[in-house]
């Protein structure tokens, strides 16, 4: 495997964290950002000159492009972005205030977007690269009490499946990256909770939760495998867009997508009703 500069966002805790223990382990040099000074320093002194720490927020779009585009200049041309940056939103549809779901989408989605734009034209004149973010089984299947994060991981998914078929022309890979239950934090002090109050959702959600946060610190997940993983798909010649990472998403995602295949077979005579007979086929 040859040496490679890597950029995760992220880094401090969790599955970002992995990723780029994994990325240094396997010799390569990676850019971690962080929120905090310590935690900058933290993760720069076990890798000193190969482990390169930058404050960031992701949601500040100049500060990302600024970032890159130092990052470009003077660590080296970046081979693998990871956008992982995101956090959880636990609460049902109609608990959950607007303002939060809008501050979702603005990390999970519009933080990830704005980190990979400013990655791909570097590596679109160059004619290589690897772009990948962090989606979540959540953005392949979707659970109750949590409406506004798997909402956040489809959109990011279909960014993601679109992003990949544009540049596959300049030899750019895409992968969505869709962990299950990982033992990290993110049920923990990752997690923000929406309050609670209607209480004809106590009977579904108040198990729901109360399960979530008795299995904290307990996940089916090896992050440090997780890590691995990742660095194996940014060796090969023809990785994945799509990354399923857990026995537990494996098995989530497959009943999920079946659900979704047996709608579109039992109402697909309803389906063809709405066609106009000289219409132009896609």
């Amino acid at each position: 495997m040859h040496q490679q500069n890597w950029l995760v966002t992220g880094v401090s805790t969790g599955l970002g964290r992995a990723f780029a223990q994994a990325a240094l382990a396997a010799g390569h040099t990676v850019v971690g950002t962080v929120r905090a000074e310590n935690d900058l320093r933290a993760f720069e002194e076990p890798a000193a000159g190969r482990a390169h720490g930058r404050i960031l927020d992701v949601t500040d779009d100049d500060a990302v492009t600024a970032v890159i585009a130092e990052v470009e200049q003077n660590v080296g041309p970046l081979d693998v972005v990871i956008a992982n940056a995101g956090y959880g939103l636990e609460g049902t549809f109609e608990e959950t205030p607007l303002a939060e779901v809008r501050r979702q989408f603005e990390v999970n989605v519009f933080g990830a977007v704005a980190t990979l734009q400013a990655a791909l034209p570097y590596m679109r004149r160059r004619r290589s690269g690897h772009l990948m973010a962090v989606t979540s089984m959540g953005g392949l299947m979707a659970v109750p009490g949590m409406s506004a994060y798997c909402g956040s991981k489809f959109a990011l998914e279909g960014i993601l499946e679109a992003l990949g078929k544009e540049v596959a022309q300049f030899g750019i890979h895409v992968t969505a990256i869709e962990p299950g239950s990982f033992r990290t934090d993110w049920a923990g002090r990752s997690m923000t909770r929406a309050g609670r109050s209607v209480e004809d959702y106590d009977e579904l959600f108040t198990p729901i939760r109360e399960a979530r946060q008795k299995a904290s610190g307990n996940q089916l997940g090896n992050p440090a495998k997780a890590g691995e993983a990742v660095v194996h798909i940014a060796s090969v010649d023809a990785p994945p867009a799509h990354l399923v990472l857990g026995s537990d998403a494996l098995r989530l995602v497959t009943t999920a997508r079946t659900a979704v295949d047996e709608d579109i077979r039992n109402w697909e005579e309803l389906s063809r009703t709405t066609d106009f007979a000289d219409g132009a086929q896609l």
